[in-house]
């Protein structure tokens, strides 16, 4: 495997329907509401077509390290509510797919993450810094899970103060105003 390679394998278990998790996953616009520690601005390039697919929108994303990422993604299938995958293009290349299953009272949920790091920080330095990549992913995927099981007790609640007694989803780390301003995010 080239040193800019990845391959991950991500599980989650969260109490609550594969319906419900999947209408969360496939709202991608709204990644910076839900997961806002890993998405910090989604603009749709392209409407997905009436099967769901070939929707595009440019994303701007980071983890725990202190670089950002720029990518295109493309919805490149949708099979509700089992299955979802997408293309990347820009700071890296490759394809994701969502895999839902219901277990009782329990969706599980696997995220396949296959890309090539094209970006220069990446690309260049994976050889060394590979296992702190793999980290900063691994990170950034327990705030994803962290943030699904907020969204979903916000989408369940019944009243205004339910909702707002579910606690806000994290935040990105290392984003001073600076960076907010460069990366136009206010």
């Amino acid at each position: 495997m080239a040193a800019n390679r990845y391959a991950f394998v991500t599980r989650w278990r969260v109490e609550g329907t594969r319906e419900e998790v999947f209408r969360v996953l496939e709202d991608t616009a709204d990644l910076v509401r839900w997961w806002p520690s890993v998405w910090l601005k989604v603009e749709q390039l392209r409407p997905a077509d009436a099967n769901g697919v070939n929707g595009q929108y440019r994303l701007t994303s980071k983890g725990w390290l202190p670089y950002v990422l720029a990518w295109t993604m493309t919805t490149t299938e949708k099979a509700f509510p089992e299955r979802l995958a997408l293309a990347a293009d820009g700071d890296f290349r490759g394809t994701g797919v969502w895999t839902l299953a219901q277990d009782g009272a329990f969706a599980d949920v696997t995220y396949d993450w296959t890309v090539v790091a094209d970006k220069p920080l990446l690309r260049h330095l994976s050889f060394l810094f590979k296992p702190l990549f793999r980290a900063n992913h691994n990170w950034a995927m327990r705030k994803g899970l962290e943030s699904l099981r907020l969204e979903l007790a916000r989408r369940r609640a019944t009243t205004g103060a339910e909702r707002g007694a579910v606690p806000a989803p994290p935040g990105p780390t290392f984003l001073g105003p600076r960076k907010r301003k460069k990366l136009d995010l206010g």
